[in-house]
C-alpha cells in the first residue's frame, strides 16, 4: 500500500449550534480537502495533506488535529496570514457556508511550493474543491496534476457563494473541464452538477466528463445515495436509511473512503468493482452523517463494519430499475 497526496483548503468551521437556549458558534476543523485526508487516514490509507496553513494559534490546532488522525503534514507551507473561517449555518442537516478572512490562508499554495518528490512518490493524488479558485493553488494543482504517476481524483465541492464575480462560474467549469479530461475518479454532488451544468440531468452530467476522458465518476444524492458511471450505464447505489444529525463532511467521507479503497487494492477493473466500493463509501457516509462535527465524524473500517454488520441492499440502475445485488 502506498500513500495519497491530497491537495487543497484547511480551515476552521464555525457551525450554527445552540448552548442553554442562546445561539453559538461551535468551532470545528475542517475545509473539504482536510476531511478527505482525515476520512483516508481513519479508514486505514496512508494520507499526505499539501496545503497553506496560517500562521496564528488556530492553524496550529489544525496541524495537531491532522497529525493526532494519522495525516503527514510535511507538505504543507506555513504562510503569514490569519486562519480562514467558515460560518456554517444549517436548514436541516445540510450546512450553508460563508467565507471569511483576506487574504485566505488555504490559497497561498504556490507552484514553487510543491514537494515535488511526494508528488511524484504518490499512488493517489487528489485535487479539488474552493482552493482550485484562486489563481497560485489553480498553477500548483496545475503541475502537481502534470507530473502525477498515480491516480488521479477530483471533486469540485462547489460552493455558490464564491462564485459571485462576473465570469466566476464559466470560469470554474473550464477549470472542472480540464481536470475530469485527466482524471481517474471524478467525485461530485447533485447540487454540484446542477450548478455547473443547470440544463443537464445528473446522469448527463456524469456520462459528459466521462466523455470528456474521466474512467469513473461518482455523484452523489445525498439520501437517495449515489449514481457510478464506469461504463456505459449508469447505475444507482442506495444509500443505508440513517437519522441524520449533521452532514458536514459526509461528500468528502465518500472521496475518503474511495481513496482508501484504490490505495488498498488499486484501481477496480470492471463496473461491478466500483459499484461495491461506492456501495462502502456510502455507509462511511451514513455513519459520519449519524454524528456532528465533520471531520472529527470521520469513522474507522472497524466501526463501519460494526455499524452495518450484515445489512446490504440492491443496486438500481439510473431508471430505478433493480440491478445486480451488492
Amino acid at each position: 500500500m502506498g500513500y495519497a497526496v491530497v491537495l487543497g483548503e484547511a480551515l476552521v468551521d464555525l457551525l450554527d449550534a445552540e448552548h442553554d437556549g442562546e445561539p453559538v458558534y461551535r468551532q470545528a476543523i475542517g475545509g473539504g480537502p482536510l476531511n478527505v485526508a482525515v476520512a483516508t487516514a481513519r479508514l486505514g490509507g496512508d494520507a499526505r495533506f499539501v496545503g497553506s496553513l496560517g500562521d496564528d494559534a488556530l492553524a496550529g490546532r489544525i496541524r495537531a488535529f491532522l497529525t493526532g488522525a494519522g495525516v503527514d503534514v510535511s507538505g504543507t507551507v506555513t504562510v503569514p496570514a490569519p486562519t480562514a473561517l467558515a460560518v456554517a449555518t444549517f436548514a436541516g442537516p445540510e450546512p450553508d457556508f460563508r467565507f471569511y478572512g483576506e487574504p485566505r490562508s488555504y490559497a497561498l499554495l504556490g507552484p514553487d511550493d510543491l514537494d515535488v518528490a511526494l508528488v511524484e512518490g504518490a499512488d493517489v493524488l487528489y485535487c479539488g474543491s474552493i482552493v482550485l479558485l484562486d489563481p497560485p493553488v489553480l498553477a500548483a494543482a496545475r503541475r502537481a496534476w502534470s507530473i502525477a504517476g498515480a491516480l488521479r481524483v477530483f471533486d469540485p465541492n462547489v460552493r455558490p457563494r464564491l462564485l459571485t464575480a462576473p465570469g466566476a462560474l464559466d470560469g470554474l467549469r473550464a477549470v472542472v473541464a480540464e481536470f475530469a479530461a485527466a482524471a481517474h475518479l471524478v467525485k461530485l454532488s447533485a447540487a454540484d452538477a446542477r450548478l455547473l451544468y443547470p440544463d443537464e440531468p445528473v446522469e448527463g452530467v456524469a456520462a459528459y466528463l466521462r466523455e470528456l476522458g474521466a474512467s469513473t465518476v461518482v455523484v452523489t444524492l445525498g439520501a437517495d445515495g449515489a449514481l457510478v458511471a464506469a461504463a456505459d450505464d449508469v447505475v444507482r447505489v442506495p444509500a443505508p436509511k440513517v437519522d441524520a444529525v449533521d452532514a458536514t463532511g459526509a461528500g468528502d467521507s465518500v472521496m475518503g473512503a474511495l481513496i482508501a479503497e484504490l490505495l488498498a487494492a488499486g484501481e477496480p477493473t470492471d463496473p461491478a468493482g466500483w459499484q461495491e466500493r461506492v456501495a462502502f463509501a456510502l455507509r462511511v457516509a451514513a455513519v459520519v452523517c449519524e454524528s456532528p462535527g465533520g471531520a472529527t465524524a470521520m469513522p474507522t473500517r472497524t466501526a463501519v463494519e460494526t455499524r452495518f454488520a450484515g445489512k446490504e441492499g440492491p443496486l438500481l440502475n439510473a431508471s430505478g430499475r433493480a440491478g445486480a445485488p451488492l
